[in-house]
C-alpha cells in the first residue's frame, strides 16, 4: 500500500476511533483559491477531506510560497492543531471545490485525554503523517532550491 494510502484516516485509524472522531465533526465546503489556514496562524481546527483537493505550501521569502503536497480523498488537512505552540508550520489552499469533516481541536485534544486508548491512536496517526509531510517538505524545497551540481563526464 503506497504511504499516502496508510496515511489517510480510512487506513490509519481503527473503525472505533475513526467513528468517534468523524461525529465530532462537522461538514463544510470551500470554493477553489479559499484559504483554510495561513502558516504562522492560530491552529485550532483540522480538517479531513471529502471530496476535492487541497494544496500545502510553505512561505519563501522572495517567493511564491512551493506546494509541498497536494492533499486529496480521507487526507488529514493541518497537524499543528495537536502540538504546542498550536501554530500552523505550513498554509493550505482549495484547489477545486473542496468538501471536508471539520474539527475543533480543543474538542479532540480533550476526547484524547479523557480516552487513553483513543489519544494512542489520534497520535500515532498524526505522528505518521507528520512524518511523511516533513520528508516530502524535505524533498520538495531540495528539489526547488538545492544546488545542482553537473557532472563531467570523462
Amino acid at each position: 500500500m503506497p504511504p499516502s494510502i496508510a496515511l489517510r484516516m480510512n487506513h490509519a485509524l481503527p473503525v472505533e476511533h475513526r467513528e468517534r472522531l468523524v461525529r465530532l465533526g462537522r461538514e463544510v465546503s470551500f470554493a477553489p483559491g479559499t484559504r483554510l489556514f495561513e502558516e504562522g496562524g492560530h491552529a485550532g481546527r483540522f480538517w479531513i477531506i471529502r471530496n476535492g483537493t487541497a494544496a500545502l505550501d510553505m512561505y519563501v521569502p522572495g517567493r511564491r510560497p512551493p506546494v509541498i503536497e497536494t492533499l486529496g480523498v480521507g487526507d488529514l488537512t493541518g497537524l499543528s492543531w495537536l502540538y504546542e505552540p498550536f501554530v500552523w508550520q505550513l498554509g493550505a489552499e482549495a484547489l477545486t471545490p473542496l468538501s471536508a469533516h471539520e474539527f475543533d481541536a480543543v474538542a479532540v485534544r480533550l476526547m484524547c485525554l479523557e480516552d487513553p486508548e483513543f489519544g494512542r491512536a489520534v497520535e500515532h496517526w498524526v505522528g505518521r503523517v507528520l512524518a511523511h509531510r516533513l520528508n516530502a517538505a524535505r524533498t520538495r524545497l531540495v528539489d526547488l532550491y538545492g544546488i545542482h551540481e553537473a557532472k563531467e563526464v570523462r
